[in-house]
C-alpha cells in the first residue's frame, strides 16, 4: 500500500485534504504478477499481524531493495510512505527526494462539443523538448519501474471531469529553473474513424518546481493554453507568461481551469522560510558563490551576508517545528560548525560562536517545552538525546573551498542512504559502547590499551560515519594529523574549549536555560572530548596533558555553578526541587564520563567540591544527604570503581584523595593488610577515606543518614543502603572479580561497613517481633545507646580520633548510657544491609575475622551476636506462598537487584561451601547487567519499577528455590561467624556471656524454617557445645537450655528422618550431660515437659507419630549406653519418656475435642493436674484455661483459673521467703474460693523452688503474684462477682502497702469503690447462672458412661437451649440417628436402653441448702456462691404416672454433692454423691404452702413496693378460679382429721401452714389497698370479696384441732415434781402407745 503509481484512484472525495486521504488498497505493491484475494472486512483484520523484526525480500518507498534481499523471486514487501493527518516529528535519517501530483478538477464546460472525454498527459520535463521528459515517474506494478509519462483516467461525456489519480515523482537531486511539471489535455473519441487518431489535442498547461530557488508545493489552479506552447515558456508560470508575439491563446481568457495539488517529502528541500535562508547562507560561505546572491525574495551582498546570517542564526527557533525537527540534524552540525570554524567574510573576521550557541539553547528549549515532542522517563527530550548519541561528531574545519566545478572530482555523499544494514550495525555497536572495558591489567581479561574507555564511549558514534550521516562537509579536520593549515589566519578552536567556554559566560535566560537542560551540554560535552582524544592519538598520554589549564578552569566553573544551581533551586517549591534532582543527576553523570577521560585526581577535586558546597548551602539534612547519595551512586557505577578506590594498590604509596590520577597499569600489586591495625580497618577512618575516596564518601553518606532524624529521612536511609547494596550486587556479578583472591580484597574494601552497621543496631527492624513465633524480642538493654554530637555518629569520631566504640574507657552497663529515640529501618532497608553484611563476612579473610574478633570486647561481640540474631530471623525460608502476599511497595523495588546478591551468597567457596550443592539459575536472567548501566538505559540499577508484574508457575518457583537456598546460605554464614565468636571467647574471662548469647542465637535459629543441610550442621554444632561447655550452660542459661528444649523437641517430631536422628542425639546428649553436670537432671526433666506440653498446644506442624518415634529413638539410646547403666540415670530417662507418652495421649486428644468446650476444659483440667509437681507447667495450663474461658465469656471461670494460680504462686512463695504481708500459701485464699486448698504444695515429689531452679518464671515473683490477683479481680467485676473483688484485694493491699506503693492503692480502693457501687446498685439484678444436671448413658460415650455431671451455664439459659446444643454437638460425633435425649428426669434403667444408642438425661437443678446453712447465705450473691449441693424433684404417683389427683401426687426430691464448689476452673464438676427423699401426699402439700406463704412474704414486703407483683401473687393466692388451689388443698387435707394417727404431726404442721398463709393474704390486700389507684377500686374490692371468703371457707378448717396432740402426756403428780425423775417425750408417748 501507498503513494506508488500513477494513474491509481484516490478513494476520498475532493473536500478533503490530498494530505488526509487515505490510501488506495487497488493496486500499490500488489502487480498483476500477483493473484487478488477476495476479503471480507472481518477476514482482513484477522489476517492483520505485527511486523517481524527483520523482513527479508523489503523495497523502500523508492522501490530500493534493502538487504537482506534474496536473490529468488519472493513476493516483496512494499513500505507504506504516509501522509498522517497528524505531523510526526522524527528527523530525516535517510535520503528522500519524492513529489506527489494530484490532478484534481477541469473545467470545460464552455469549451467547444468535442472537449467530452478528457484525459491529462502529466510528464516531468528537464526541458522544453519532448525530448526532454524524464523517465523519474513510478509506475505500475505490472509495468516498469519508472515511466516518463503517465494518463489519467476517463470519465466518459463530462467536460468538467474529477481526477483521483496520484502521481509519484523521483525528484532529481539537483532542480534547476528548467524543471517542470507539463499536462497535456486531449478528447478520445469512442468511434474511432478510419484513418484518424483516437486522441484529439486539446491543450497545455505546466507548473515550475522552482521558484526563486524554493520547491514549489501546494494547490494551484492553472490555465490553459489552447495552442502550442512559446519557447522559454518553462521559465515562467502559466499564470504570469509575459505577453507573446504572436500571444497564447487560451482557454476561458486565461483564467485558471485547472485544479491540481503537489506534495513532496524530501529530506533536500526544507520548505521553510527560515530554514532555507540559513542553509542558503551557510551555503555560500562553504563555496565559491558570485555575491550578491539571491535568498527568497531578497537579494544579499557580501557586505550584508555576516549581519543576514546572524540574522538567519537567532530566527531558526522561529521556525516551524515539523521541518525543524525534520532538519534538527543539519541545523545543529551547522550550527556546532559556526561555532568553531574561522570565518573571514569581506575582509573581516566575524566570530558566530556565540550566536550559535545561544541559537542551540533556544532550539533545546522550544524542543524540551513542545508538547508534542516526546520524553523520556527522566524528562529529556528524545530527539536531542539521539542526535547527541548516534549523530554528533565534532565539526570539520575546512581547508581551501573548492575552485568552480572542483567539486566534481569528490562524489556529494549527501544522499548516501542510512539503510538497514548500516542501521543494525550501528545499533550493535551501540549496545557495546557501554560494555565494561578490559582496560585494567590487574583483572581478568585481554590486555588492551589504558583508554579502551574512551573508543566505548563513542565507538559507535565515528565509525562509517559517511553512511548514518544525512549531510557532512567534505574537507577533514585541522587536528587530525597531516592535515594542511588553514588558508585564513585565524587561531583554531576546539568544539569542546568553545562549548565550555559558552556555558560559562553565558547569562541570564539563556543561562537558565543551559543549566535546565544541562544533561544536554554536558554530553555535547563529554562526547566532543572523547572525539578530540580519539582523533589526537592521545589516549597513550598522560591525562593530566590531555586538555588545556583553560578548559579544565572552565570545567570548574561549569560545575561549581551547576552545584549552586542545584541547591538554590533546592529551596524553593517541590516542583523546582524536582527540576534540582534533575540536574543534580545530569552532572553526576558528567563526572561519570570525564573519569573515563580527564585526570582524575581533577574530578576527585570536582567531587569533593560539589560535596562540600552542597553541605554549606543546605540546611535539610534529608535533602542535603539525598542528594549527594543519588550523586554518588552514579560515580560508583563507574566501570572501574574498584580501580578507582585504589583498590589494587599497595597501601604504603597510595596518595591521599583527591589525588594524582594514576593509571590502571600501575594498580598491579595486592593490597596488604600487614602493617595496619586489624581493628581500624571495620571502621570508618580518616586514613581510609583518603585512601579509597569513593567508598568513604558513600560509607559516611551511609552513616550520617543513619544517624540523623527528622521528617523524610526514612527515604534517605532507604537509598542509602540500596545505593551498597546494588554496589555489591555489580561487583559478584561482575566476570573480572570471579576470583576468590578478588573477593577478598573488595570484602576487605567494604569492612567499615560493618562497623557502621553494628552501630546502627538499635535502628534495625526486628524480624522476630513480627514473626512474633518464639513469643521474645530483643532485650532492650542489650544494645548501645549512643549520643549525637553536631549530627556525626559519636562511635565514628571516637574511632576516628583512635578510641574503638568507646568501650574501653567506659564500664558502663548499656542501660545506663542516655537515651536517644532512633528512627527505625523497614524490613527491606534492613533486610538489604544484613544481605552486605553477610556478603561481607562470607568472602572477607577468615583469618582476618579470626583476629578481628579475638581483638573484640566481650560487648561488641555481644551487639555481633545480636545482629546474627535479627540475621537469623531476617532470612526464614517462607516458602512458596510468601511470594503472593508480598507487599506492592516490596514489588515496586528492583527485584532484579535483590535477586542478583541473594544469588552470589549462594554462589562461591563459603565456610560450608562445598556442603552445598545447589542449582544456580544463569546470569542471563538478568540481560544487560554486564553493561555499564546508564540512567539513559532502560535497564538501570536503580529504576523503580512501577507496574506489578504477574509472575508465572516457573517465576514463583524460582523465587521459592532461591529464597530456600538463601536462607541455608544465610544461616552457615552466621554458624560460621558464631563458631568464629566461641573460639576467640575460649581466651575471654566473660565466656558466659558470649556462650548465652551464642546459644539464643542457635535457638533463634532452630525456631526458624529451616532446610535439613542446615539442621545437620547446626544440631553438630550444638552438641560440640553442650560437651564443651555443658556445665556453665546448665548452670548460667537455665531460660536458654529451656527454649532448647523446646526447639530439638519440635524437630523430633519433624518428617524428616535426618532431622529427626539429629534432634534424638542432641536431646539425649543434653539430658547426659546435665546428669553427669548436677548428678540428677530434674530441671531438664522439667524443662523436656514444658517443651513438649508447649509444643503440642501450640505448634501447627506438630506430629504425634514421629514424637513417638523420636522417644523410642532416645530410649534405645539411653539402654544401649554402657557407660550409664550403673547409674539411675536409665531409669529416669525411662519414666521421663513414659511420662511424655501420658501428656502425648491427653494433649492429642484435646484436638478431637476442640469443638466441645466442656470436654476440652476437662482434657486441659487433667493435664494440669498431672503437672502438680511442676508448678511452672500447671500455672501455663491454668493460664491457657483463663484464656479459653474468657473467649467463651465464662469471665467467672477465668477468674478462678487466676485466683487458683496465684494460690499456687503464693504456696511456693511462702517456700521461699516469709513475710507477714505475704499470703500463707493457698490457705488465704479460702474466702475467694474453697477450691484453692489444691494448689497445696504436699506431695512427696514437690520440687524445692530454691535448689532445683523451678518456679524461675516471671510470674513466681511478688510482682506476679500481685498480677495475677488484679488480673483476677478485673475478671471477677466483669462476671459480675463483685463481694469476690474485695476478697481478692484483701490479699493485694498488704502486698503493695508493704511496697509502699501508693498509686497503685489509689487505684485498688477506686476499683473497690466502684465494686462496692455495684453490689448497692445491681445486688438483685444480677444473674449469676443456671445449672443443669447431664446424665450420659452408651457405650458411645467412653469414659463418659454412666457419668452425671451439674454444667454450668449462662444465667438465662433455658432447658431447650442445653439440649439443643448436646443433642447437635453429640448428633455430629456418633450421628444423629444414634443420639437420644431422655425427656423426664426419673431414675434411668439402663437394661432398656438400646446399646448402640447414645442417650442423654437433662434436667433443671437449683442450689440446694440445709434450714442451718440459710443463716449464713443471707444475700442474694451467697446464695449462688460456693455451691456444692443442688436438688431436682420428680412428680409420681403410685400407680406410675408423673401426676396425679392431690391425695395420690408423691414428689422425689433429689440432692446432687458436686466434687468442687461452683464457680470452679471449668464449667462441669461431676456429681459424687446423690441422695434421694420421697415426700408423701401431704408433705407435698406441706411444700408448696410454704412455698405460697413465702411468696406472699416476699411481695408484700418488698422495697421499694411492687403493685404488679402483689397483684399477681394475690391472684393466684385468693383467686375465684384457681385450680387445685389453697381452698381445694385445705378440703383435701384438712376437712376431716386422719385416721393415722402417723399424720396428725403434718395434718396439723398444714393447718399452721394455712393459717400463716390467710393471715398474709390478709396483709397483702390491705397493702395492695394502699398502693392503688382510684380506677383499680372495683378491681381492690372483688380481691377483698375473694380473700373474705376464702378465709371464712378456711376458719372452720383451721380452728380444728385434733385433740390428741392437746391431750396432757402424763398426769400430774404432786408426789413426783422432780424434774430428774420426769419421762422422755418419746417414752411417755410409747406408755400412752401401750396404755391405749
Amino acid at each position: 500500500m501507498g503513494k506508488n503509481s500513477a494513474g491509481e484512484r484516490r478513494g476520498l472525495s475532493q473536500s478533503r485534504r490530498p494530505s488526509e486521504r487515505s490510501l488506495s488498497l487497488e493496486e500499490n505493491g500488489v502487480g498483476s504478477n500477483f493473484k487478488g484475494t477476495t476479503l471480507a472486512i472481518n477476514t482482513f483484520f484477522k489476517q492483520v499481524s505485527p511486523a517481524p523484526d527483520v523482513m527479508n525480500c523489503c523495497l523502500t518507498p523508492e522501490m530500493l531493495p534493502v538487504k537482506p534481499f534474496p536473490e529468488n523471486r519472493t513476493r516483496p514487501h512494499k513500505e507504506v510512505l504516509e501522509f498522517p493527518i497528524r505531523e510526526v516529528y522524527v528527523p530525516h535519517t535517510v535520503y528522500r527526494n519524492l513529489l506527489y501530483v494530484y490532478p484534481q478538477r477541469l473545467n470545460f464546460a464552455n469549451k467547444l462539443a468535442s472537449a467530452r472525454n478528457i484525459t491529462i498527459k502529466i510528464q516531468f520535463m528537464c526541458g522544453e523538448d519532448p525530448s526532454n521528459a524524464m523517465p523519474v515517474i513510478f509506475g505500475k506494478s505490472n509495468g516498469p519501474e519508472f515511466l516518463q509519462e503517465v494518463y489519467t483516467a476517463i470519465t466518459y461525456h463530462n467536460k468538467s471531469p474529477d481526477f483521483y489519480e496520484e502521481v509519484k515523482i523521483k525528484l532529481p537531486a539537483k532542480l534547476t529553473v528548467n524543471h517542470h511539471l507539463l499536462f497535456t489535455f486531449y478528447h478520445i473519441s469512442c468511434q474511432q474513424k478510419q484513418g484518424a487518431s483516437g486522441e484529439s489535442l486539446l491543450g497545455y498547461s505546466w507548473l515550475p518546481i522552482l521558484l526563486n530557488e524554493r520547491l514549489q508545493t501546494g494547490s494551484y489552479c492553472l490555465p490553459v493554453a489552447l495552442e502550442k506552447l512559446p519557447p522559454n515558456y518553462s521559465i515562467h508560470s502559466a499564470e504570469k507568461v509575459p505577453l507573446q508575439n504572436p500571444p497564447i491563446k487560451w482557454a476561458e481568457g486565461h483564467k485558471g481551469v485547472f485544479n491540481i495539488e503537489v506534495q513532496a517529502v524530501s529530506s533536500v528541500h526544507t520548505q521553510d522560510n527560515h530554514l532555507e535562508k540559513f542553509f542558503t547562507l551557510c551555503h555560500s560561505l562553504e563555496s565559491q558563490v558570485s555575491f550578491p546572491i539571491r535568498v527568497l525574495d531578497q537579494k544579499i551582498t557580501e557586505s550584508t551576508l555576516e549581519h543576514e546570517l546572524k540574522l538567519s542564526i537567532i530566527c531558526l527557533n522561529s521556525s516551524r517545528l515539523e521541518p525543524l525537527v525534520l532538519f534538527l540534524h543539519l541545523v545543529l552540525d551547522k550550527l556546532f560548525q559556526l561555532s568553531v570554524q574561522p570565518m573571514v567574510i569581506a575582509g573581516q573576521t566575524a566570530n558566530f560562536s556565540q550566536f550559535a550557541f545561544e541559537s542551540v539553547v533556544a532550539i533545546a528549549n522550544s524542543l524540551h517545552n513542545s508538547k508534542d515532542l516526546r520524553k523520556d522517563q527522566h524528562g529529556r527530550n528524545c530527539l536531542l538525546a539521539s542526535y547527541v548519541h548516534y549523530v554528533f561528531r565534532l565539526p570539520e574545519l575546512h581547508r581551501d573551498a573548492p575552485k568552480s566545478g572542483g567539486s566534481a572530482a569528490n562524489p556529494d555523499p549527501r544522499y548516501h542512504t542510512y539503510g538497514r544494514t548500516s542501521a543494525a550495525a550501528v545499533s550493535s555497536k551501540l549496545m557495546q559502547a557501554r560494555v565494561l572495558s578490559s582496560s585494567n591489567p590487574d583483572l581478568a581479561g585481554a590486555h588492551c590499551a589504558a583508554d579502551e574507555e574512551v573508543k566505548n564511549i563513542m565507538s559507535s558514534k565515528i565509525a562509517d560515519r559517511n553512511c548514518s550521516r544525512m549531510s557532512y562537509y567534505c574537507s577533514g579536520n585541522n587536528d587530525a594529523p597531516g592535515s594542511t593549515a588553514a588558508p585564513r589566519p585565524v587561531s583554531k578552536k576546539h568544539f569542546h574549549e568553545e562549548l565550555a567556554l559558552q556555558m560559562v559566560v553565558s547569562t541570564g535566560i539563556v543561562r537558565e536555560t543551559v543549566f535546565k537542560y544541562a544533561w544536554f551540554f554536558f554530553e555535547l560535552l563529554v562526547k566532543s572530548m572523547a572525539q578530540y582524544v580519539h582523533n589526537l592519538d592521545k589516549r597513550d598520554s598522560f591525562r593530566r596533558t590531555r586538555f588545556s589549564d583553560r578548559f579544565k578552569d572552565d570545567i570548574t566553573t561549569i560545575v561549581n555553578v551547576v552545584t549552586s544551581e542545584i541547591a538554590a533551586l533546592l529551596v524553593k517549591p517541590q516542583k523546582e526541587s524536582e527540576q534540582a534532582e534533575k540536574i543534580n543527576i545530569s552532572l553526576a553523570f558528567f563526572l561519570y564520563d570525564l573519569l573515563s577521560l580527564m585526570d582524575r585526581g581533577f574530578v576527585f577535586n570536582l567531587i569533593k567540591h560539589y560535596c562540600n558546597q552542597l553541605s554549606a548551602k543546605l540546611n535539610t539534612l534529608p535533602t542535603l544527604i539525598s542528594m549527594r547519595l543519588e550523586f554518588l551512586r552514579i560515580l560508583c557505577s563507574h566501570e572501574h570503581y574498584l580501580n578507582l578506590n585504589l583498590l589494587f594498590m599497595n597501601t604504603d604509596t597510595a596518595p591521599a584523595s583527591p589525588c594524582p590520577s594514576i593509571s590502571s597499569q600501575n594498580s598491579s600489586s595486592c593490597s596488604s593488610f600487614q602493617d595496619q591495625k586489624i581493628a581500624s580497618m571495620f571502621d570508618l577512618t580518616q586514613e581510609y577515606r583518603q585512601q579509597h575516596f569513593l567508598t568513604g564518601l558513600l560509607f559516611t553518606e551511609l552513616a550520617v543518614a543513619l544517624d540523623a532524624e527528622g521528617d523524610g529521612i526514612s527515604r534517605v536511609q532507604r537509598k542509602a543502603v540500596s545505593a551498597i547494596h546494588s554496589l555489591l550486587s555489580s561487583h559478584d556479578l561482575d566476570p573480572r572479580c570471579l576470583k576468590p583472591e578478588v573477593k577478598v580484597k573488595i570484602a576487605a574494601l567494604y569492612l567499615p561497613l560493618v562497623g557502621i552497621i553494628l552501630d546502627s543496631l538499635p535502628q534495625l527492624y526486628d524480624f522476630t517481633v513480627a514473626d512474633a513465633r518464639s513469643g521474645k524480642s530483643r532485650a532492650s538493654g542489650s544494645y548501645e545507646e549512643q549520643d549525637v554530637a553536631n549530627g556525626i555518629n559519636q562511635n565514628v569520631a571516637l574511632a576516628i580520633a583512635g578510641n574503638h566504640f568507646n568501650l574501653k574507657t567506659s564500664g558502663a552497663m548499656l542501660s545506663s548510657l542516655p537515651y536517644k529515640q532512633y528512627n527505625m529501618l523497614n524490613a527491606d532497608t534492613t533486610r538489604h544491609l544484613m544481605v552486605c553484611f553477610l556478603w561481607i563476612m562470607k568472602n572477607a579473610d577468615q583469618g582476618l575475622i579470626r583476629r578481628w574478633i579475638a581483638d573484640l570486647p566481650s560487648m561488641q561481640l555481644n551487639r555481633i551476636l545480636d545482629l546474627l540474631f535479627i540475621c537469623v530471623s531476617c532470612f526464614e525460608y517462607k516458602g512458596k506462598q510468601s511470594s503472593d502476599k508480598v507487599s506492592t511497595q516490596v514489588l515496586q523495588k528492583s527485584r532484579d537487584v535483590k535477586a542478583k546478591l541473594e544469588e552470589a551468597l549462594l554462589r562461591g567457596e563459603g565456610a560450608r561451601g562445598e556442603m552445598m550443592r545447589r542449582r544456580t539459575p544463569g546470569n542471563d536472567r538478568f540481560p544487560g547487567l554486564s553493561e555499564n548501566l546508564r540512567w539513559r538505559k532502560e535497564q538501570t540499577q536503580w529504576r523503580q519499577a512501577n507496574e506489578k508484574l504477574d509472575k508465572t508457575k516457573a517465576e514463583l518457583d524460582q523465587e521459592a528455590l532461591i529464597s530456600g537456598n538463601l536462607a541455608t546460605e544465610a544461616n552457615l554464614i552466621i554458624l560460621d561467624m558464631q563458631e568464629n565468636i566461641i573460639q576467640a571467647s575460649s581466651a575471654l574471662d566473660c565466656k558466659d556471656s558470649l556462650l548465652g548469647g551464642v546459644l539464643r542465637v542457635l535457638v533463634n535459629s532452630l525456631s526458624c524454617d529451616q532446610s535439613t543441610t542446615y539442621l545437620t550442621h547446626c544440631f553438630a554444632t550444638l552438641r560440640a557445645l553442650i560437651a564443651k561447655f555443658g556445665d556453665l550452660l546448665f548452670e548460667e542459661e537455665v531460660e536458654q537450655c529451656a527454649d532448647l528444649c523446646q526447639r530439638v523437641l519440635h524437630h523430633c517430631s519433624s518428617s524428616m528422618d535426618v532431622t529427626r536422628s539429629q534432634a534424638c542425639a542432641t536431646l539425649y546428649l543434653l539430658m547426659r550431660f546435665s546428669f553427669g553436670a548436677t548428678s540428677n537432671f530434674a530441671r531438664v526433666k522439667m524443662q523436656v515437659t514444658m517443651a513438649l506440653a508447649s509444643l503440642v498446644g501450640k505448634a501447627p506442624d506438630f506430629n504425634e507419630e514421629h514424637l513417638r518415634k523420636s522417644l523410642r529413638t532416645i530410649l534405645a539410646y539411653s539402654e544401649e549406653d554402657t557407660a550409664m547403666q550403673t547409674t539411675p540415670f536409665p531409669t529416669q530417662v525411662e519414666e521421663l519418656l513414659c511420662n511424655l507418652n501420658s501428656i502425648l495421649y491427653d494433649t492429642v486428644k484435646m484436638r478431637e475435642f476442640q469443638e466441645d468446650p466442656e470436654m476440652l476444659m476437662d482434657l486441659m483440667y487433667r493435664i494440669a493436674k498431672s503437672y502438680q509437681a511442676s508448678p511452672d507447667l500447671r500455672l501455663t495450663w491454668l493460664q491457657n484455661m483463663a484464656e479459653k474461658h474468657t473467649k467463651r465469656k465464662c469471665f467467672t471461670e477465668a477468674a478462678m483459673c487466676l485466683v487458683h494460680a496465684a494460690a499456687l504462686v503464693a504456696e511456693y512463695l511462702s517456700m521461699l521467703e516469709d513475710h507477714s504481708y505475704l499470703p500463707v500459701g493457698s490457705v488465704s485464699f479460702q474466702n475467694i474460693s474453697s477450691n484453692a486448698l489444691e494448689e497445696s504444695a504436699v506431695s512427696d515429689d514437690t520440687l524445692s523452688p530454691d535448689e532445683d531452679g523451678v518456679c524461675s518464671g516471671r510470674y513466681f515473683t511478688e510482682s506476679g503474684l500481685v498480677g495475677l490477683l488484679e488480673q483476677a479481680a478485673e475478671l471477677f467485676s466483669t462476671g459480675g462477682l463483685y463481694e469476690t473483688v474485695n476478697e481478692v484485694y484483701k490479699l493485694v493491699i498488704p502486698i503493695l502497702e508493704a511496697h509502699r506503693d501508693f498509686r497503685k492503692l489509689t487505684s485498688t480502693h477506686d476499683k473497690l469503690q466502684k465494686a462496692f457501687d455495684n453490689i448497692i446498685n445491681k445486688d438483685h439484678k444480677r444473674m449469676f447462672g443456671t445449672y443443669f444436671r447431664v446424665g450420659f448413658y452408651g457405650s458411645k460415650f467412653g469414659d463418659l458412661d454412666e457419668q452425671e455431671f451439674v454444667y454450668k451455664e449462662p444465667a438465662i439459659t433455658k432447658l431447650p437451649e442445653i439440649s439443643h446444643r448436646l443433642e447437635g454437638f453429640y448428633g455430629q460425633c456418633f450421628g444423629a440417628e444414634f443420639v437420644e435425649v431422655i425427656k423426664d428426669s426419673t431414675p434411668v434403667d439402663k437394661t432398656k436402653l438400646d446399646p448402640n444408642k447414645a442417650y442423654i438425661q437433662i434436667t433443671f437443678v437449683e442450689p440446694y441448702f440445709d434450714e442451718y446453712e440459710m443463716k449464713d447465705r443471707v444475700t442474694y450473691f451467697e446464695k449462688n456462691f460456693n455451691l456444692r449441693r443442688f436438688m431436682y424433684t420428680t412428680p409420681f404417683t403410685l400407680e406410675g404416672r408423673p401426676r396425679g389427683e392431690l391425695h395420690e401426687q408423691y414428689r422425689r426430691n433429689t440432692v446432687l454433692t458436686t466434687m468442687h464448689a461452683f464457680p470452679y476452673i471449668k464449667t462441669r464438676i461431676r456429681v459424687i454423691q446423690k441422695e434421694e427423699f420421697v415426700l408423701t401426699p401431704i408433705e407435698v402439700a406441706i411444700e408448696d404452702m410454704k412455698k405460697k406463704t413465702l411468696q406472699l412474704a416476699v411481695a408484700t414486703h418488698q422495697e421499694p413496693p411492687d403493685a404488679k407483683m402483689l397483684q399477681m401473687v394475690l391472684q393466684g393466692s385468693v383467686g375465684a378460679t384457681v385450680n387445685q388451689g389453697p381452698l381445694e388443698v385445705a378440703q383435701v387435707f384438712l376437712a376431716e382429721i386422719p385416721a393415722d394417727p402417723k399424720l396428725y404431726r403434718h395434718h396439723n404442721k398444714l393447718r399452721l401452714c394455712f393459717k400463716e398463709f390467710i393471715m398474709r393474704c390478709g396483709e397483702a390486700v390491705e397493702k395492695n389497698r394502699r398502693l392503688i389507684t382510684a380506677e383499680q377500686r372495683e378491681y381492690q374490692q372483688e380481691l377483698k370479696k375473694n380473700y373474705n371468703r376464702l378465709r371464712d371457707s378456711l376458719r372452720p378448717m383451721i380452728e380444728r384441732k385434733i385433740p390428741e396432740l392437746y391431750k396432757p402426756i402424763f398426769r400430774i403428780d404432786s408426789q413426783k415434781r422432780d424434774s430428774f425423775h420426769r419421762s422422755s417425750f418419746r417414752k411417755c408417748e410409747t406408755q400412752l402407745s401401750q396404755g391405749s
